[in-house]
């Protein structure tokens, strides 16, 4: 009864965050736009990153939405809940943010990598390792994808692993390498066709 609850209460907040993230954002509220486009590269490191025991290197390609044209210039923002799995919020004058945050600018061949490291996941919650992205392509609104999930997470069970690859992307489930003592995710994203 008790696995029953649990995976009921983590289906409910599955079916909710993925209601809210599949919403598309207002630009002048988004956060994306808390750093100027011209000030992005396709590398960047997330605060605190150096201090982190799990320290991950997120890497890929973004692809049109044919799945085999690389798109450049599309800015790909993250934010994330730090290792126990708290948001550390910050406040800068009236504006709120989450401080585990980075931004990234596709180049040529489409091309992104961020320096971060594994959220933890809250268990009071029953809350899984996410990381939290939101994309923008050129001349398109802003809009979120598929949260990032970790293959390694004890939340992640067989039965949410077989609801995520009925109705998402499978692939959204980062397998992370030891590489010389930093972790590495290789994710390619494949962009929305609308």
């Amino acid at each position: 009864m008790k696995n029953l609850i649990r995976n009921f209460s983590i289906l409910c907040f599955f079916l909710f965050v993925n209601k809210l993230l599949a919403q598309d954002f207002d630009a002048a509220t988004s956060p994306l736009f808390d750093r100027a486009e011209a000030q992005l590269s396709n590398s960047d490191t997330i605060p605190d990153y150096r201090s982190q025991t799990k320290k991950l290197k997120l890497t890929g390609v973004v692809y049109q939405s044919d799945g085999v044209t690389p798109a450049k210039d599309v800015i790909i923002y993250i934010e994330q809940a730090d290792e126990n799995g708290n948001f550390d919020l910050r406040k800068e004058g009236d504006e709120r943010y989450v401080f585990h945050r980075s931004w990234v600018k596709t180049d040529e061949e489409g091309r992104y990598t961020f320096y971060t490291f594994v959220p933890g996941n809250d268990r009071r919650y029953n809350q899984l390792q996410q990381i939290y992205p939101l994309v923008k392509e050129p001349s398109k609104d802003v809009y979120a994808i598929d949260t990032f999930l970790f293959d390694e997470d004890p939340l992640l069970t067989k039965s949410c692993r077989k609801r995520i690859s009925k109705k998402g992307d499978p692939n959204r489930i980062l397998k992370l390498e030891n590489k010389d003592g930093l972790l590495v995710a290789q994710h390619n994203i494949v962009l929305s066709a609308s």
